[in-house]
């Protein structure tokens, strides 16, 4: 049996079958990412819920797996060699997993890379952004009464939004015919703009037609469906 006691987050979150991958998440847009992910591939995991919402990811034990103190995490007992892998960011999560199952990049490498600059624009823009004007227009920071904030991270959006409906024009996924981690990486937020933090109406969402009808479709696949809610809330 593979041992993983040696892994402090392991105290916690104990592993019910240690063979199993690991996953310590919270259904928000850059939790469900993985597990949305391990549904699509078919890799038996665990998931452990890490509530962010008690700061459980502050704690001595989830901070030994991800000092950084941020959702997903994941250890994967039979990683490269064989060996225990402790890995975190979604982006990283992602591709490690693709790559370990062989599916859901293309094995074309230009094609790859071309995946996977989709994957760092949701990284880098789309996830940043999105989340700073759901501060600005529906948490703490829709109580403020400048809303320069609100309105700069809303136009940013609204920019980023017109980017991805470009590329979708046309297009099935991200990168055409194949749905690939790319889709994974952006469809939780393009979702969660528009559904939780009640920026449709602000920016025009409906407008984004191709983008819309794209999140329909990915909304519509089982695997999403069943990994949006993986781990449950309490």
């Amino acid at each position: 049996m593979t041992e993983l006691s040696s892994f402090p987050i392991t105290r916690r979150w104990p592993a019910a079958d240690p063979g199993k991958l690991q996953l310590y998440s919270f259904p928000t847009p850059n939790g469900v990412k993985i597990s949305i992910a391990l549904e699509e591939l078919g890799l038996p995991y665990e998931a452990h819920a890490v509530d962010i919402g008690k700061d459980e990811s502050w704690t001595e034990d989830f901070l030994s797996l991800n000092p950084n103190g941020k959702i997903p995490a994941i250890l994967d007992p039979n990683g490269p060699g064989g060996k225990p892998l402790p890995l975190f960011e979604s982006g990283a999560i992602l591709l490690y997993l693709a790559e370990k199952a062989g599916k859901l990049l293309p094995s074309d490498p230009a094609l790859r890379y071309e995946t996977i600059q989709w994957v760092f624009f949701q990284m880098g823009g789309i996830g940043p952004m999105f989340g700073q004007l759901g501060f600005f227009h529906k948490f703490a920071g829709s109580e403020f009464e400048d809303k320069r904030p609100r309105d700069r991270y809303a136009k940013e959006s609204k920019r980023l939004l017109g980017v991805l409906e470009k590329r979708l024009e046309s297009r099935q996924w991200i990168m055409g015919d194949e749905y690939t981690i790319a889709d994974i990486a952006i469809f939780p937020w393009v979702r969660t703009l528009k559904v939780f933090y009640n920026a449709g109406e602000l920016l025009g969402m409906d407008d984004f037609k191709s983008t819309m009808a794209w999140l329909d479709r990915c909304l519509e696949r089982p695997a999403a469906q069943r990994g949006l809610s993986i781990p449950p809330r309490e």
